[in-house]
């Protein structure tokens, strides 16, 4: 597993990290290495400060088992989770920031899913049972990076590659097939790695067995990446979706979607939206229900994704974005540019150039879903009440009667107007049904 090219020196260098120096992390990192022992930043921060991208969590190796981990961080003052124990990690919490901690490991047995440990104190050996060759990477706290599979250069030219020999390492654990595609779509360039792929797409059916919930987290990481459809084409290619999401055959919907937001450009402040992308590459025949169910979405992100669905196909004619305030009004402003971000993705789908007017007007739709407030309506139930309706259902059945004509009629009527259709609709018997 480890390349002809492997030495215990460092082979590169970090640039200047505001997370090297930071206060927190020198603390815990003299904390570990008060007895001597060869502690490391791995993994996800060592790749990202090397790719010139921001570092979000900071990860920490040691090769000291983590009983004696916890008591180095007693001594200093620091507080220890004991967040994983029996895979050899703790969680060190300094000044408000989350460390984790993990002894360096090796394999003894695996099935798939899950692997029997051992600890080490070899960091070769450990960066060995690692999945790809850019997160196997360590560096010391000067910044000296180790790296015994040539993960440096994998990383510059965009080369996703599996440390050692990729079946072996995916029958390991299946969930890496996910990983593949969630890296290659963040940090992957073509050519992919054929032995890569060829062990992804061979082993696909395996996926059946992988929970939801970390299905899920891969394939909203992977839809969380600037450009995730090359990706998505990929997992296709590898029959990967068919077995965790058949419904995504849409992926020139995510690819326009992805462009709609690509640094901002075209549509000023709009980021990469996951639940959104995920909304944009579902046939327009799914309804988003069974998805959100088989993924175990959250109630709120269930929501979303079902709404979004259900009205982009209002949006898929320009006449129909003229305006979109009473729309905001009944919808939410979420809802309405979810749906019209979605629409308007299909459309560049299907056209790829749009009529520059048809563009404008979705433009001028979109910034109005996204900054439009929706006023509120001069009346309350108080009113309704006054004019001899009782406690009950026909309260607000009368205010939504209200609340819509003064919607259709552009939210210009006041209290007094209000009141007067509000008195009209009641002495006539023309309030709808609840």
């Amino acid at each position: 597993m480890i390349s002809l090219n492997a030495t215990r020196e460092p082979t590169g260098k970090l640039n200047p990290e505001p997370w090297l120096s930071d206060p927190a992390a020198v603390s815990v990192m003299n904390a570990l290495s008060a007895g001597g022992a060869d502690v490391r930043y791995v993994g996800g921060c060592v790749r990202d400060a090397l790719a010139r991208r921001p570092v979000a969590d900071i990860d920490i190796g040691t090769p000291e088992a983590p009983e004696l981990v916890m008591q180095r961080l007693a001594s200093a003052d620091i507080k220890s989770i004991p967040t994983g124990l029996d895979h050899g990690t703790v969680t060190a919490v300094k000044d408000g920031q989350a460390f984790e901690i993990t002894t360096l490991r090796c394999d003894v047995e695996t099935d798939g899913r899950r692997a029997v440990i051992a600890y080490t104190d070899d960091w070769i050996v450990d960066s060995s049972r690692r999945d790809f060759t850019i997160n196997a990477m360590s560096a010391n706290r000067d910044g000296d990076v180790y790296d015994y599979h040539d993960g440096i250069a994998d990383l510059a030219h965009g080369r996703i590659r599996f440390v050692g020999i990729a079946e072996q390492r995916v029958q390991e654990d299946y969930l890496r097939i996910l990983r593949y595609f969630r890296f290659y779509a963040h940090f992957g360039r073509p050519p992919y790695d054929e032995g890569a792929f060829s062990a992804c797409r061979k082993h696909a059916e395996h996926l059946k067995d992988i929970s939801a919930e970390r299905i899920r987290h891969e394939i909203l990481r992977t839809l969380a990446a600037l450009e995730p459809a090359d990706a998505f084409i990929m997992m296709r290619d590898a029959h990967v979706l068919e077995v965790i999401l058949p419904e995504a055959t849409e992926i020139g919907t995510l690819r326009a979607a992805a462009w709609l937001a690509s640094r901002g450009v075209i549509i000023k402040g709009l980021k990469p939206d996951r639940l959104r992308r995920l909304g944009a590459v579902l046939n327009p025949k799914c309804d988003g229900i069974g998805v959100a169910s088989r993924l175990r979405l959250s109630k709120k992100e269930a929501t979303r994704l079902i709404n979004m669905k259900k009205f982009a196909p209002i949006f898929a004619v320009p006449d129909a974005i003229g305006d979109v305030q009473p729309r905001i009004k009944r919808l939410g402003n979420e809802t309405v540019a979810d749906a019209l971000i979605l629409a308007w993705a299909a459309r560049l789908a299907d056209e790829a150039k749009l009529p520059a007017s048809e563009t404008a007007m979705r433009l001028a739709a979109l910034e109005t879903a996204f900054k439009w407030e929706a006023p509120v309506l001069p009346i309350a139930g108080a009113d309704v009440k006054a004019m001899g309706i009782p406690t009950g259902p026909d309260i607000g059945t009368a205010l939504r009667a209200v609340d819509d004509w003064w919607t259709e009629g552009g939210f210009v009527a006041d209290r007094d107007a209000c009141l007067e259709y509000l008195k009209s609709i009641i002495d006539k018997g023309e309030l709808p049904a609840g």
